[in-house]
């Protein structure tokens, strides 16, 4: 009996942990005034906020998340002037949930806004700071941190008070300092490395594709023809192989740690999401396409390459060996040119100062590797295809992707610019022309003006050509609302769609219950993704729920969660969670950052938290904190008539078949009657 009372006892003590566990609080406010002059005052207020989470900038476009923002009490001696200002500036990012920059603060912020007064005497300022946390998997709802601070009269010393009284702390020097030379890096460290890690594997990758080019293909005759003097020499073949390698990945590294450090991380980041760079980077690979598909020839000056290139021969040794690289390098650059930038923009969006050099170095991996292979090996080529009329194809081939690419770029300015030109049906319909185009070419239907005969198709232009079309196939139903997961990171946002078929999948949830009076009434009945009906009122959507006879799928959400559009996209898009979701379940969606100020009498203090609740989603944070100990988004719940969980809750997962189950476990509770 004692055993079995120590292990009750012990499982309410681990479960009270774990439940206060999920209550997050990753960042921490310090406030403090400072008196400028008599007519003067600035009040600073100091976040502290833990990797890998971000607050938003405090300057954000209209239909983004919530900004940082400091607030006061109505007072008739003192009122805010000027704009708010940030110490450091915001890191400014593309964000594809919202289709628009967005800027973030990490690490540790100052948010500074001055206030003008109308007494020299000493006197109180009050008001609160509005913020909204998010990390790369989840958003906590907004939150309100209220402040009051004590400002000394003109003629005293001037005070640095803290609201916290208990702390009773003072924004030091030492915390100005290092608020000022603090990273901006607005993740954790092993989310960088990740993010380095994807940056290489997907520039290894170009490399790869940059192998077949027909500015580097034919640079294998002349490597062997360099290297075969060391035919007989193992020892110095291993040495001239190496250095060979070594020289092609230091000048395209070192172009790449060139490009960083002038540019700098964060400009070229803002540069990857200007809508003016962006339409240049556009024509520019338009312009590469146009050369790839013959309409004109690009190439270096010879004298440069055959410069080098005699100077190699003349030199022999290691400089030699290293000359030759640099020639590589320079020869194969009008081919690899627009990989080699697309690349670098597509790094540059990481914000990450070594993203760049982490690109060229996957690039200039991939090329290295079979051409030091052929420096030690020299008599290795004997059995690789001559380069001839496939060699144009090929190029061709490069010329069709490199445009569907310069579309990507285009539609990057179009959000930014927010002209509306490039919605998603249009993106697709012209991606599926220019692949379809490269599907005929492939099998020999189209011809460009330096193309040979094409007597037959041989095995991989066959293979090629099948994985073409059957591409153009499956971007078709995109054009009537399908998600296309495969390259959804390359298409504009699905808000764009015009013409959405699947939003007419979801109404079965509103057209079974039109004879009800009070659903047809409903005023929290709204429209939701992929045409999925919702309530975003609690009350209302737990009595349709009675009425209807299902269970509830709780949605807590909000209007500036990037993680809750994203499984939206990536999960409520499949075709079985979205008819699950319409015709097994009522959805209560529930937006925790909806800034409709509440009616005086409704407003309180929270008991679970202190804090004032002013604001619906003021409401609906204290809802889900307390009565699912969470305050992260999103977070979903599947609850019966009696308002209990009937499985666990979940949060930000983009595992489609593992969503389905949870799903299935909580309408097989529901129907079993086990509450």
């Amino acid at each position: 009996m004692r055993k079995f009372v120590v292990l009750v006892l012990l499982s309410i003590i681990s479960g009270l942990f774990g439940l206060q566990a999920q209550v997050i609080k990753p960042v921490s406010w310090k406030f403090s005034v400072n008196r400028i002059d008599e007519k003067k005052v600035e009040v600073i207020a100091v976040a502290t906020i833990e990797k890998p989470w971000h607050l938003y900038s405090t300057d954000l476009p209209e239909g983004g998340p919530v900004p940082t923002s400091l607030n006061f009490d109505n007072s008739e001696v003192y009122k805010p002037i000027g704009k708010i200002k940030e110490d450091p500036k915001a890191v400014v990012k593309f964000d594809e949930a919202f289709q628009m920059n967005v800027g973030y603060l990490s690490n540790n912020a100052r948010i500074i806004q001055q206030l003008e007064t109308n007494t020299s005497e000493a006197f109180v300022i009050k008001g609160f700071v509005e913020f909204m946390a998010c990390d790369d998997s989840r958003c906590l709802p907004p939150d309100q941190i209220e402040f009051e601070l004590k400002v000394p009269a003109f003629a005293k010393e001037i005070e640095t008070v803290s609201v916290d009284e208990a702390e009773e702390a003072v924004v030091s020097s030492e915390v100005s300092e290092l608020i000022t030379n603090e990273s901006d890096n607005d993740t954790s460290e092993a989310s960088e490395d990740k993010t380095l890690w994807g940056i290489f594997w997907f520039s290894f990758l170009g490399g790869l594709s940059a192998l077949l080019t027909p500015c580097v293909f034919p640079m294998i005759p002349l490597t062997v023809s360099f290297f075969l003097r060391n035919a007989d020499n193992r020892t110095k073949a291993l040495r001239d192989g190496f250095f060979y390698g070594m020289t092609i990945i230091f000048a395209y590294v070192v172009l790449g740690l060139a490009i960083a450090i002038i540019f700098g991380a964060d400009a070229l980041n803002g540069l990857a999401t200007s809508y003016l760079f962006n339409i240049v980077f556009f024509a520019l690979l338009v312009f590469f396409a146009s050369s790839f598909f013959g309409a004109f020839e690009l190439t270096l000056p010879s004298k440069w390459s055959n410069a080098l290139d005699s100077k190699a021969d003349q030199t022999g040794g290691l400089l030699g060996v290293i000359l030759m690289g640099l020639t590589f390098v320079l020869v194969s650059f009008s081919c690899t040119g627009p990989i080699v930038g697309f690349l670098l923009v597509e790094a540059a969006v990481g914000g990450n100062l070594f993203s760049p050099a982490m690109g060229m170095f996957g690039f200039s991996l991939a090329l290295a590797i079979p051409f030091t292979v052929f420096a030690i090996f020299p008599t290795a080529m004997k059995s690789l295809p001559k380069s001839g009329g496939w060699m144009n194809s090929v190029k061709v081939v490069l010329g069709f992707v490199v445009l569907a690419f310069s579309l990507k770029f285009l539609s990057v300015a179009d959000s930014v610019g927010e002209w509306g030109l490039l919605d998603r049906e249009v993106f697709l319909v012209i991606w599926i022309a220019i692949f379809l185009m490269m599907g005929l070419y492939l099998i020999g239907k189209i011809k460009f003006a330096h193309d040979s005969d094409l007597p037959y198709l041989s095995v991989p232009r066959t293979l090629l050509a099948i994985a073409t079309f059957a591409f153009v196939f499956y971007l078709i139903p995109g054009l009537w609302g399908a998600p296309l997961k495969a390259v959804s990171s390359f298409l504009p946002s699905t808000v764009t769609q015009d013409f959405d078929l699947t939003r007419n999948q979801g109404f079965t949830n509103t057209t079974a219950f039109k004879s009800d009076s009070l659903v047809s009434t409903a005023k929290s009945l709204k429209p939701g993704p992929f045409g999925l009906m919702k309530y975003t009122d609690y009350a209302e959507g737990m009595r349709v729920a009675k009425e209807s006879g299902k269970p509830v799928f709780l949605d807590f959400t909000g209007k500036g969660c990037a993680n809750c559009r994203k499984m939206e996209n990536l999960v409520w898009s499949d075709a079985t969670v979205r008819n699950m979701l319409a015709n097994d379940f009522i959805i209560i969606s529930l937006y925790v950052d909806d800034r409709e100020t509440l009616p005086a009498e409704e407003q309180y203090v929270s008991e679970t938290t202190g804090k004032r609740i002013r604001t619906v989603g003021n409401k609906w944070s204290d809802f889900q904190i307390a009565h699912y100990q969470s305050n992260s988004q999103p977070l979903y719940v599947l609850l019966n008539h009696s308002e209990q969980p009937i499985s666990k809750v979940r949060g930000y997962n983009t595992d489609v078949d593992g969503f389905i189950q949870w799903l299935k476990s909580g309408i097989n509770t529901f129907k079993s009657g086990k509450d």
